[in-house]
């Protein structure tokens, strides 16, 4: 795994152990959207097809009343333009969305 997946699952695995387990009431969603790294232009095309789109945030987070939407960047790294796109129109619908780059940055938006 590269350094942002290893990123990625820290956070998904504190969050998922601590507010989506049959002991929360009401409990939790935490999902992935995997949209890079396709194997071939036929599994991209059926994807896209499917409804696939670019520049989704890594990672979505249903609470009660609240969606927040979290991009996943390593200290140095930079949004592409259509994460930065998806970012303008979520915020535009009045969601959060944040890019986030430690698990102690995730814990801090969520438990806020």
């Amino acid at each position: 795994m590269k350094s942002e997946d290893v990123l990625q699952a820290a956070i998904y695995r504190w969050y998922h152990n601590t507010y989506c387990t049959k002991n929360n009431n009401p409990k939790h969603c935490i999902f992935s959207v995997p949209n890079g790294g396709f194997r071939t232009s036929r599994e991209a095309m059926k994807l896209k097809a499917t409804g696939l789109v670019a520049g989704v945030s890594d990672v979505i987070v249903i609470q009660p009343n609240r969606i927040v939407f979290v991009e996943v960047k390593l200290e140095k790294g930079k949004q592409q333009q259509n994460q930065i796109e998806f970012e303008n129109t979520v915020k535009a619908l009045g969601f959060e969305y944040y890019v986030v780059r430690s698990l102690e940055e995730f814990k801090n938006i969520i438990t806020k």
